[in-house]
């Protein structure tokens, strides 16, 4: 990730090619080097320790319409450092690469091996099985300097042009580009493919692995090398401990405004955060405090800091220089150690190869029944939901073929059939007609509009109408005819027919998916959403849900205060929602602990009911540095348990966090649960009716005519709701309250009449210093029980009528005492 002071630096948005990605970059002139004789010999002494990678892709949200397999490859490059495999490259290069293919400099394919992946120093190791091989020789880092002459090997833009070689000169060392380490910078092509490769001076020794490029139109000779200093201090943790082992002091940290934008600055650095329990909160270190040196060493950037911190191991202490209060002063810390990710990765091959269609020369589909031949060069472009459409191209661009199926009820006959084709044609017709010869016969169209040359055919097979389109470009040496007989062959190959034994036939036929799409955020966080789960643009509460909203899923990310830990957020959480509900209306399951893609998680299940269905809200709560991640997903209680857990699963499973590719504009962020007090008021005055009251502050401010009671309709009402029930002040103008408490009277009486289990209590008590008519309801309305109050009194000319609700699954005695305190708060005006 580029360090974002960078963007502000250049002014302008920059993007980072990552090598291991297909695409094209902006090249670069190749430099001579100063004497034209010498650069050949030191390229022919060096390359032969410089390999090419390629494997396929792994992860990402792919296109679940496309097939690419063969041909949709990553490569990249990588430094042989030992004789007997073990090979460097970037982290970025195959982290998401399996089938891993080495390819040495004198054409030797290898299998190949990821052991050791570093993602903060993008540095990795790749092991062959190998003998013999020539090792690079590596430079010392303190002689490295601007304006030197270097060599850049790796392999651009395609697996072909491997062990390219590009020329140019240092243009800059200790360059902070990526918040990490320091990089070099040079201005030798470096294009896609090109990551993981040798930057090497006029000696043949390594300086640096190439790493990054600038690309943005205008802006070239701008690549990026990680320098064999931290390639040294990687390796080194890589043999000694089979992963880096990070110093950790649990500090956020801000750069000046000189640093960010590339002025000298002494400032030292302003701590933003200290993790709660962290090395650093332990040596009384607090927010706002100016961190100055680490063991004397000046720390005016990140990346100095980082720096720094690679000199120790977790474990040793160390003395920090810091101005908190005004004052300098010397804390002595001893360090932690930095919780990362197992650095050593699994074999990620399968018995494919790169080839995933190796041996497979015929193509087709068993549940829409057709077959033909396979061409190397064939790629799905398209398949549909169904299955009934698939579109395919050549991989050189000759050529799409698309294949149609459609239920068909009667047989056409050859008349009909012809006559259907022709109508299918577009521009001119070159020919038309029914074809009875071969195993299957047809009707077909051929037909040229602008460049384009096109062949239709229909085939019909008992109940199933097949519909074949070729499309390609006018041949202008050879006429049209080029294409058909070019093409012949494969349009001859199609039969409306599949068979399951053929093991050359690779089968298409769509498959039920057991999972959704991976979907990603701002916030630097991807999962996977269950199948046929989509955003939902209907509750405010749930970003993700099925089609029914039964099932949803909400993310919540705020910052983490200094002294809030995971514990007491989920404590927190669990006090809510147990004030919340009534005893009898809730579980809580208990909390399980773990880790979830290298975090301390917690897990716990939140399951109420208004008395009717139980709903379920899982959570899992997610702390990494200085931010907490809050999943809720949400389900109805009686989902059955195999179901429960594969949909928790594919959430919880694929959730990963990547805090290097949050967005940069992301700050502090409020949990306003750590400082929300229920019990707070806030003074709401109705100037048109003539009274003050004071409502919670969580409660929320509703419109009485949105509300299903027909009481409120004439809205004069000021309305309040929380879960589970409201508060509600009507007034009309008048003075006889009595003839209103009559009228309320009749109409409860009435209800009471109707249905047994309607109760109603009528007493005249005092309050808000009148006497005032007061009806207690309690009755159930589709297994939802609630008790409601009604009061009425006349104040100043007018009649009004308060009104609260509280179903009784939130019955609670807090719940009760804060209706009560809100009407109990009343206050009329002249």
């Amino acid at each position: 990730m580029l360090n974002r002071n960078t963007f502000r630096l250049f002014g302008i948005v920059l993007a980072i090619v990552l090598a291991a990605a297909s695409g094209f970059g902006f090249g670069t002139p190749v430099r001579a080097a100063a004497d034209s004789d010498e650069l050949p010999q030191i390229i022919a002494r060096t390359s032969p320790s410089v390999v090419a990678i390629i494997g396929k892709p792994t992860g990402g949200k792919a296109d679940k319409g496309t097939d690419k397999d063969r041909y949709d490859l990553a490569h990249g490059t990588g430094v042989i450092i030992k004789s007997n495999g073990v090979i460097v490259t970037n982290a970025h290069v195959v982290k998401s690469m399996s089938n891993l293919v080495i390819v040495t400099s004198d054409g030797k394919s290898h299998t190949g091996k990821v052991t050791n992946l570093d993602e903060q120093s993008d540095l990795a190791l790749v092991k062959i099985e190998a003998a013999g091989l020539q090792t690079a020789s590596f430079a010392d880092p303190k002689s490295l300097r601007v304006g030197e002459t270097v060599v850049a090997i790796g392999t651009p833009v395609s697996f072909a042009l491997r062990n390219s070689v590009t020329v140019g000169i240092v243009s800059g060392i200790d360059r902070s580009v990526n918040d990490q380490y320091r990089l070099i910078q040079t201005d030798a092509a470096i294009n896609p493919g090109n990551s993981g490769g040798a930057l090497v001076n006029m000696k043949g020794e390594v300086v640096g692995i190439n790493t990054l490029k600038y690309s943005e139109y205008g802006v070239d000779n701008l690549g990026f090398a990680i320098p064999v200093d931290t390639v040294d201090y990687v390796l080194k943790h890589f043999e000694a401990y089979g992963k880096v082992k990070r110093s950790f002091l649990g500090l956020k940290l801000e750069e000046s405004w000189e640093a960010a934008v590339g002025l000298p600055s002494d400032d030292g650095l302003t701590v933003s955060h200290v993790e709660p329990g962290s090395p650093a909160e332990k040596a009384g270190i607090e927010e706002g405090d100016t961190l100055v040196s680490i063991g004397g060493k000046a720390v005016d950037t990140t990346v100095q800091y980082n720096e720094v911190l690679k000199q120790y191991l977790p474990g040793q202490s160390v003395k920090l220089t810091v101005q908190a209060g005004g004052k300098t002063v010397t804390r002595e810390v001893a360090l932690g150690e930095e919780k990362s990710e197992d650095a050593r990765q699994t074999d990620n091959t399968d018995n494919t190869g790169l080839n995933t269609d190796r041996g497979k020369t015929k193509i087709g589909d068993s549940s829409q029944s057709w077959s033909m031949k396979y061409p190397s060069g064939l790629i799905k472009q398209f398949q549909s939901a169904d299955g009934t459409v698939v579109r395919f191209a050549d991989a050189k661009g000759d050529f799409t073929l698309s294949v149609s199926v459609e239920d068909q009820g009667d047989e056409l006959s050859p008349a009909l059939l012809l006559k259907t084709v022709g109508e299918l044609k577009m521009g001119t017709i070159l020919e038309k007609q029914y074809v009875k010869s071969g195993t299957q016969p047809y009707a077909k169209v051929t037909g040229k509009l602008g460049g384009m040359v096109y062949q239709i055919r229909l085939y019909q097979d008992h109940d199933k109408l097949y519909t074949l389109a070729l499309t390609y470009s006018q041949d202008k040496e050879n006429g049209t005819k080029a294409g058909p007989n070019s093409y012949g062959d494969l349009l001859d190959s199609f039969r409306t027919v599949f068979d399951r034994q053929d093991a050359k036939l690779k089968d298409i036929a769509k498959k039920k998916s057991g999972g959704g799409d991976e979907v990603s955020n701002e916030y630097g966080l991807t999962f996977a959403l269950p199948d046929k789960w989509n955003e939902s643009p209907y509750r405010d509460d749930v970003q993700y849900s099925n089609d029914t909203m039964s099932q949803g899923i909400s993310i919540e990310v705020t910052s983490q205060t200094t002294g809030d830990t995971l514990d007491a957020w989920v404590k927190r959480d669990k006090t809510d929602f147990e004030e919340t509900f009534a005893p009898s209306y809730r579980e809580t399951s208990e909390v399980k602990q773990g880790t979830l893609d290298g975090m301390e998680s917690r897990e716990v299940t939140f399951s109420a009911t208004m008395g009717d269905k139980w709903e379920s809200i899982h959570r899992v709560y997610l702390v990494k540095e200085g931010y907490k991640y809050k999943f809720s997903i949400h389900y109805p209680k009686e989902l059955k348990a195999d179901e429960t857990d594969k949909l928790l699963g594919t959430v919880i499973s694929s959730i990963r966090l990547d805090v290097k590719k949050m967005d940069a504009g992301v700050g502090f962020i409020q949990d306003e649960q750590e400082i929300l007090d229920k019990n707070r008021t806030i003074r709401y005055v109705d100037e048109d009716y003539g009274y003050t009251v004071k409502i919670p502050e969580t409660w929320t401010r509703d419109y009485a005519e949105d509300y299903d009671d027909s009481q409120f309709e004439k809205g004069g009402a000021s309305f309040y709701t929380f879960t589970g029930g409201y508060f509600a002040v009507d007034a009309e103008e008048g003075t006889d309250w009595q003839e209103k408490a009559a009228e309320l009277n009749d109409g409860h009486e009435k209800s009471a009449e109707a249905d047994a289990d309607y109760k109603v209590k009528a007493e005249d008590v005092s309050l808000l210093g009148t006497t005032v008519r007061k009806f207690t309801v309690h009755y159930s309305v589709k297994k939802v029980g609630y008790e409601e109050t009604e009061y009425v009194l006349s104040r100043n000319g007018k009649v009004y009528v308060i009104t609260t609700r509280l179903n009784d699954a939130v019955h609670t005695e807090a719940n009760a005492e804060r209706l009560n305190k809100a009407v109990r708060s009343m206050v009329f005006g002249k």
